[in-house]
């Protein structure tokens, strides 16, 4: 990502050290991950410490320091899902896009997470893409739901 993007972004909140969340916010979501160039531009900019801006990125989860993909995936693994089959439905999603929870594949395409709660405990197993809910979905289904995300 380059200067004049994020220049653009911290531009775009009056250059306010108040608004460093959303401005982490926008790089990450444009960027999908929040290069150090990156902080210590925004560091610069609003004139926070990096050490601060740190701080943030590793202390909320929806930061990454590490490159991302595209599209990212959670597959709920709470108790109601569990009992619903999470497990061979993330066996599916692992074997299918070749990474674990944590990773991102080497082409950028995935990152896998698996977290306890999606919020949709009665419509499970249950995996996310890019925000968008995937429910009562089989491990036959992964391949068929996965094709539409390049």
């Amino acid at each position: 990502m380059d200067n004049a993007r994020i220049d653009r972004i911290i531009d775009k909140h009056q250059g306010e050290a108040s608004s460093l969340i959303q401005v982490l916010l926008e790089i990450q979501s444009e960027n999908h991950w929040l290069p150090k160039e990156a902080l210590e531009r925004v560091s610069e900019k609003l004139q926070v410490p990096l050490t601060r801006i740190r701080h943030i990125a590793t202390f909320y989860k929806t930061f990454s320091l590490i490159p991302k993909g595209r599209h990212e995936i959670h597959v709920c693994t709470g108790s109601s899902c569990h009992v619903r089959g999470a497990t061979r439905l993330l066996d599916t999603v692992q074997d299918l896009i070749g990474i674990r929870p944590g990773e991102t594949s080497s082409d950028l395409r995935f990152s896998l997470e698996t977290g306890n709660c999606l919020g949709c405990c009665a419509l499970g197993p249950e995996i996310v893409v890019d925000g968008k809910h995937h429910s009562k979905i089989a491990p036959d289904n992964v391949e068929d739901v996965l094709k539409d995300y390049d």
